[in-house]
């Protein structure tokens, strides 16, 4: 009886602290992929799409709020052409799910769009982030949805 008493406590113990580890890593990702999602938006801001080319997946996928589907190369173009006179996040909130976190926020912007006509966007956004063979995490896709004034 006082073995099977042991060993129930050494399972507990073990669910227990697999838990709270699972919490941590979480968190930890959660952090990470938050700074990621910072660097995206310093690359707007800056008007640098360098800093953004490294987050995005060879095989990146961005459905714009206008419908329009773009792959990293049209996403980068589309980034480089442009101007941000203001950018900001709001509301940016990271789930995850082990290899896989979801980003969400809002985004309010002023500037100039790609094809050189004044923009004003404010959008919901979501991206889907996908931790690679190499261990660094990549925006797999992205999709933003106008919010109606």
């Amino acid at each position: 009886m006082k073995k099977t008493r042991i060993v129930c406590l050494l399972c507990l113990f073990s669910i227990v602290s697999a838990a709270r580890l699972q919490a941590q890593t979480s968190s930890g990702t959660e952090k990470a992929v938050a700074a990621l999602e910072e660097q995206w938006l310093q690359s707007q801001k800056t008007n640098n799409p360098d800093l953004l080319a490294p987050l995005l997946a060879d095989k990146f996928v961005d459905t714009g709020s206008d419908g329009k589907v773009m792959n990293k190369a049209e996403a980068l173009a589309s980034a480089k052409a442009t101007k941000y006179a203001s950018a900001e996040y709001e509301d940016v909130k990271v789930t995850v799910f082990g290899d896989t976190a979801i980003a969400t926020g809002g985004f309010k912007a002023k500037g100039t769009d790609a094809s050189g006509k004044p923009m004003d966007e404010h959008e919901r956004w979501t991206d889907t982030w996908i931790k690679m063979p190499n261990g660094k995490w990549q925006c797999v896709a992205s999709h933003g949805s106008e919010i109606k004034r």
